[in-house]
């Protein structure tokens, strides 16, 4: 799962975090929230030291108008991946991302979800940030990684 385009740091890491053993990628990319969410990433921006990217929260697509981006995003990770010779495939979802993600895991055998965000101390506090709702839903394995910034 994937919240912003993957930087070249992140394809990097991703593609060797597990050596020499062949993986394949299947990115899940859900678009920005709603309005409600802008406090809480603006809290985290914040908590980081990031104040001019706080003050800009209300500027980004929220809802309907974060789809276009989302999937521009997605096709730019996915083009990373492979250029970087791994096999990759993905999908924006935009409703109920968690239960798309155990079907997929079921459907794909998958051995583990690497959840790739950006920190997000609020949800994290209260444990419903992505990788620890996902952990009591998909069954196996998840390993939360922070993504780096171009």
């Amino acid at each position: 799962m994937i919240e912003k385009p993957l930087s070249s740091e992140d394809v990097d890491f991703l593609t060797t975090l597990h050596g020499e053993e062949e993986v394949a990628f299947v990115l899940l990319m859900q678009p920005r929230g709603d309005q409600a969410d802008v406090l809480l990433r603006a809290i985290d921006d914040v908590a980081l030291g990031e104040i001019k990217e706080a003050v800009r929260e209300g500027e980004q697509p929220e809802g309907d108008e974060a789809k276009a981006p989302a999937h521009r995003g997605l096709e730019l990770s996915l083009a990373a991946l492979r250029k970087a010779g791994a096999e990759a495939r993905g999908q924006v979802v935009e409703d109920h991302p968690l239960d798309r993600l155990k079907t997929l895991v079921e459907e794909s055998g998958a051995d583990e979800v690497i959840v790739l965000t950006e920190p997000h101390y609020v949800e994290e506090f209260f444990h419903r940030d992505w990788a620890s709702r996902a952990r009591h839903k998909v069954g196996v394995p998840v390993l939360k990684l922070f993504a780096h910034s171009e």
